[in-house]
C-alpha cells in the first residue's frame, strides 16, 4: 500500500525555470498532534514504490524570503540540485521541502531588523517554533513508515533555513547524519557534546550584509572545540546569496551522502 503520507496529494509542477528538468513534486500536508498543518513538498526517487531499499531522507529548509502559504519560490534556491537527472540517478533520496507561513520562522532566534547586518539573538532556551516542531514530527513520521534510512537523514537550509538547520541539530541530534547550513548561525553557547558526532559543512559569504559571517565563524570554532567533524567554505567577496556557491560545490552531494550514523 502506498501509504507514505500520500493521501490527498496533488501532483505539482514548478515554474518554467525548473519545469524544464521534468520534476514531479507532490504537494502535501502534515497534520500535527495539536491540529496544526505543515504544508510541504515531497520529491521521491525514481522507482521508489518498486524498490525494497530504504532511501536517505533530506530535509531542505528555505529562507525567510520564501515564506508563504503556497509559495513556489521555496523550491528555486537549491532545488535543482535534487532534480537534476544525473544527481537523481547517482544520489537517489526522499527530499522534503517544508513550508513556513508568512509570519513563521524555523528558528527561535530574535531579530533586530534595524541593524545591518541583522542583529540576531540566538537563545535555544526559548521554546522551539511551531514550524520546527512540525517539521521534526514529519521526519519522525517518515522514519516510522520504514521506507527511509534512519542512519542517513540529512538537513540543510539557507539563511533562515541555515539558522533552522543549526537549531534542529541542537534540539534533535539523534535524527541527523549530517548538516549543511548556508549563511545562517546558531546559539554557540548551547552547543555541547550531543552534536559532536554530527558532521557539518558550513557555508557563508565573506561580505554578507544580511547575516554576519561571524555567526558561522563562531560556530565553526565551537564545533572544533567539541571535536566535531566540520568543514567550512567561506566565499571571498560573496554577499548573502552564498547558496549560489554552496549548491554548486562539486562535492556537495558526494560529501553529504558519504555520511552515515554509527
Amino acid at each position: 500500500m502506498k501509504s507514505f503520507i500520500l493521501t490527498s496529494c496533488i501532483l505539482f509542477f514548478l515554474t518554467d525555470f525548473v519545469q524544464a528538468q521534468q520534476p514531479s513534486y507532490q504537494k502535501m500536508e502534515f497534520k500535527t498532534d495539536d491540529g496544526k498543518t505543515l504544508p510541504y513538498r515531497l520529491l521521491l526517487p525514481d522507482g521508489f514504490y518498486k524498490s525494497k531499499k530504504k532511501f536517505p531522507l533530506i530535509v531542505f529548509l528555505h529562507g525567510a524570503g520564501e515564506r508563504g502559504n503556497d509559495n513556489e519560490k521555496q523550491l528555486m534556491h537549491g532545488s535543482t540540485l535534487f532534480i537534476d537527472k544525473g544527481n537523481r540517478k547517482k544520489y537517489p533520496a526522499v527530499v522534503i521541502f517544508p513550508q513556513c507561513a508568512e509570519n513563521d520562522y524555523w528558528s527561535s532566534v530574535a531579530i533586530d531588523r534595524s541593524k545591518a547586518p541583522l542583529a540576531l539573538d540566538f537563545d535555544y532556551g526559548r521554546p522551539a517554533t511551531g514550524p520546527m516542531m512540525a517539521t521534526m514530527g514529519l521526519v519522525k513520521k517518515l522514519l516510522s513508515e520504514g521506507r527511509v534510512d534512519p542512519k542517513r537523514v540529512y538537513i540543510l537550509g539557507l539563511s533562515m533555513g541555515g539558522m533552522g538547520t543549526f537549531e534542529a541539530v541542537y534540539r534533535y541530534p539523534e535524527l541527523f547524519a549530517a548538516a549543511l547550513p548556508v549563511c545562517g548561525g546558531g546559539d554557540v553557547a548551547k552547543y555541547d557534546q550531543r552534536v559532536a558526532g554530527i558532521p557539518f559543512w558550513i557555508f557563508h559569504g565573506e561580505v554578507d550584509a544580511v547575516v554576519d559571517v561571524r555567526y558561522s565563524r563562531q560556530m565553526v570554532e565551537k564545533l572544533k572545540q567539541l571535536g566535531a567533524n566540520v568543514t567550512y567554505s567561506e566565499y571571498p567577496g560573496v554577499n548573502h546569496n552564498s547558496w549560489d556557491n554552496a549548491f554548486k560545490e562539486p562535492d556537495f552531494l558526494k560529501w553529504m551522502f558519504s555520511k552515515k550514523k554509527k
